[in-house]
């Protein structure tokens, strides 16, 4: 993992609630955060963000700052975003979009 993958990751252990059954999982190269089984973010080594929000999700996640349509292998992942590591700086917007995956990942059957 980079440095700035490895700062953000921390940041996200420090915001996360204990209890919620969340673990990492080597992902995308980066630790993903996983709560039962199902992804919620995932650090990218450029301290950009992976955060899944779901396809209903993706148009109001979009208009956020700093958000963007993640692509993989020229590929569009739908009801994934990826956030800038500027947009990133403070710790609310950071638990704001940790919420954003929590609140999606919840609607899921756990894996």
């Amino acid at each position: 993992m980079s440095m700035a993958s490895e700062e953000l990751a921390d940041r996200i252990r420090s915001l996360l609630v204990q209890g919620e059954n969340i673990h990492e999982q080597k992902m995308f190269g980066a630790n993903a955060f996983m709560s039962n089984g199902n992804m919620l973010v995932a650090p990218m080594k450029d301290g950009s963000l992976l955060v899944r929000v779901g396809k209903d999700g993706m148009d109001d996640a979009l208009a956020r700052e700093g958000a963007g349509v993640m692509e993989m292998g020229g590929r569009t992942m739908g009801g994934f975003v990826v956030v800038s590591g500027d947009a990133l700086e403070d710790d609310f917007v950071l638990g704001e979009w940790l919420d954003r995956a929590r609140a999606f990942v919840k609607t899921l059957p756990p894996k």
